[in-house]
């Protein structure tokens, strides 16, 4: 398997998959591309049917999107446990995933990730005063503690033990991060959701693709 993405630096949606892959134990090797180049953007419109990444390929076909991604690793390595074995935790771990991979515009767009404002490294922002981050935020907080309340017994993960919604999620620290978000601004008095949002920042994984970016 290849997983081609995006720089490690800025690039929120390549490292969702790559997370996921390496919990999973697979055997991929990995093409970084610089899209900010000519001759990046070139090969990823060459690589990609979307002209994005991330995308895997894999016995011969090309797999877009990081969810798809992520289903596929969920079927191809099912002792990898990337969803939580309890139903009801399953159905709402899928669902956080999902709001996650299409909510959140306002802070994506506010928040962003790019050469300015890295993933990685010691840079930071300041927090944005906008109304709809804010509601973003408060929405995050909402999740974070709710799930975490009722299913996070057994790990320091979202559901516990790590699942895809922590992979989908970890960008979302690096953001709270970089843009020095206080979450007890935005209902997190006790610190359930930050203590969620530290135990991603220091996922061995995640650690890792810092290392290399």
């Amino acid at each position: 398997m290849e997983l081609i993405i995006g720089p490690r630096r800025f690039s929120t949606w390549s490292l969702r998959p790559w997370l996921v892959l390496k919990r999973c134990g697979a055997e991929f090797t990995v093409r970084e591309l610089d899209f900010n180049t000519p001759e990046g953007h070139a090969e990823m419109l060459s690589v990609s049917p979307t002209g994005l990444v991330p995308v895997l390929k894999v016995d011969g076909e090309t797999i877009w999107d990081s969810m798809a991604i992520s289903v596929l690793c969920a079927e191809r390595f099912p002792e990898a446990k990337l969803w939580p074995a309890e139903a009801k935790a399953r159905w709402l771990a899928r669902s956080a995933a999902c709001e996650m991979h299409g909510g959140f515009g306002a802070l994506r767009t506010h928040c962003t990730m790019n050469p300015n404002h890295p993933m990685v490294g010691p840079e930071r922002s300041p927090t944005p005063q906008n109304d709809a981050v804010a509601a973003d935020i408060r929405r995050l907080v909402t999740l974070f503690r709710g799930m975490r309340e009722r299913f996070g017994a057994g790990g320091d993960y979202l559901f516990g033990e790590w699942s895809v919604p922590d992979a989908f999620f970890t960008p979302i620290a690096t953001r709270i991060r970089h843009y020095q978000i206080d979450l007890a601004q935005y209902g997190d008095e006790d610190g359930v959701a930050a203590t969620y949002v530290a135990a991603l920042l220091q996922q061995p994984d995640f650690l890792e693709w810092e290392a290399l970016a």
